[in-house]
């Protein structure tokens, strides 16, 4: 069964538009690689680090609400890890926020 996350991607700020663009595809279609579906995506703009990591200084931020099997997270985490475009990234389940939303 499919559980509702939210995924906080970071993406290098040598990206333009464009670039952008195309890394979140390659994310939605690593999704649906694994049987799983993007829900919607929110970009937060360009951020600065509170301290360079790996000599970088910001990155541009994307918040994803996305469906997977939870068997098949290790496999997104370790498909990610592998692509030179996510940065960084960071999953919650997501399941008892879209209840509340829906009950308000």
């Amino acid at each position: 069964m499919n559980t509702l996350y939210e995924g906080l991607f970071i993406f290098p700020e040598t990206l333009d538009e464009e670039g952008l663009d195309q890394a979140v595809v390659r994310v939605k279609e690593e999704l649906e690689k694994l049987g799983g579906s993007m829900e919607s995506n929110t970009r937060m703009g360009k951020k600065n680090f509170a301290r360079p990591l790996k000599k970088q200084k910001a990155g541009h931020y994307v918040v994803m609400m996305f469906k997977l099997d939870g068997d098949k997270m290790d496999a997104l985490k370790a498909r990610l890890k592998l692509s030179t475009n996510v940065f960084r990234h960071q999953f919650v389940e997501a399941s008892g926020v879209a209840e509340a939303v829906q009950e308000a």
